[in-house]
């Protein structure tokens, strides 16, 4: 079953709904059903767990000890 996601046309609200059958779908939070589907990025799950070396948030080949972009939203090894 695909999650979609929308934009409700009439108060802006913009959603994801896990769509089962033909049901009708509405807007969360002012029940208009004029919605707009908007393209979304994919996900892809491969079951890989560690980043390839080269791809950690600051493009060093080292896992960092930090958590990456923390909370001031900027790479720590910057």
């Amino acid at each position: 079953m695909p999650i979609y996601e929308y934009r409700c046309r009439e108060c802006g609200t913009t959603f994801e709904k896990l769509v089962r059958g033909r049901g009708a779908i509405t807007c969360p939070d002012c029940g208009s059903s004029s919605l707009q589907k908007l393209l979304s990025r994919a996900t892809v799950l491969t079951g890989r767990t560690t980043r390839p070396a080269g791809h950690t948030c600051c493009g060093r080949e080292e896992r960092c000890d930090v958590p990456p972009c923390s909370t001031e939203g900027a790479c720590p090894h910057e």
